[in-house]
């Protein structure tokens, strides 16, 4: 399980799940570009292979990652689990936020999140739900993201027989 939030400023670009939302007037602030949701999709890969968190492998002091593509480092993240003998089997992303509104992006989403992780986007799930006015998702001061990912013990052998 992997879980993110960062708080939303005026003058950010809104950059959720790989996609940008150009009329959101909002964003999440962060050393990297702040997209709170592959973070938590990279902390759930990681976590489920039992390699650490993303502080650990792409620590918010390092100059190198400062305004760092999130997708990339979902990548990256993606490799470390392979390298390590798992595949995903899917991920379930939820995303708690008053605006932007999510499902008219979902499916970009979706396709963004799947090719970071080298899967297709059936095996990717989007959803979104509002805080009601409470607490700091419901005052719109930020975006918080909840993310589960199943691996899969990584084939092995020509036939692919599995580990």
């Amino acid at each position: 399980m992997g879980w993110d939030r960062h708080r939303l400023v005026a003058g950010r670009p809104c950059l959720l799940g790989g996609v940008r939302f150009e009329d959101c007037p909002v964003g999440p602030l962060g050393h990297s570009d702040g997209d709170a949701a592959a973070h938590a999709v990279v902390d759930a890969l990681l976590g489920a292979a039992a390699l650490g968190d993303i502080g650990r492998h792409f620590p918010d002091d390092d100059p190198a990652w400062a305004g760092a593509d999130s997708l990339d480092l979902l990548a990256r993240a993606t490799a470390l689990v392979r390298a390590a003998g798992w595949r995903v089997g899917n991920v379930d992303l939820t995303l708690i936020l008053e605006r932007p509104r999510i499902a008219p992006a979902a499916g970009r989403m979706r396709a963004a999140l799947a090719g970071a992780l080298g899967v297709g986007p059936e095996v990717v799930s989007i959803k979104a739900t509002r805080g009601e006015g409470l607490g700091p998702e419901g005052r719109g001061e930020c975006v918080t993201a909840m993310a589960v990912a199943l691996l899969l013990p990584a084939a092995r052998g020509a036939e692919g027989d599995p580990a």
